[in-house]
């Protein structure tokens, strides 16, 4: 399942990301999305996590939760 990871602090690094997210899974792909001029994060990333259960249990786990002093947003991503 593709989850859309949203309100992320500039600073929070796809290592970061994935490190969350592995805390409930097994993740497959972690693409944090980057500005193409200043190479800087927009603050939005996308997770693969194949196991739907594991997908379930991270978005239950991290949707509002704080990281990096920002509350983040996880849903499913849209197809």
């Amino acid at each position: 399942m593709k989850l859309l990871v949203r309100n992320l602090a500039r600073t929070t690094t796809e290592q970061d990301i994935r490190t969350l997210f592995t805390a409930h899974g097994k993740v497959a792909e972690c693409t944090l999305v980057l500005d193409k001029e200043t190479g800087k994060s927009k603050g939005f990333a996308f997770v693969e996590m194949p196991i739907e259960a594991d997908a379930a249990s991270a978005i239950k786990a991290l949707n509002q939760s704080n990281v990096d002093k920002n509350k983040i947003r996880v849903k499913l991503a849209d197809a």
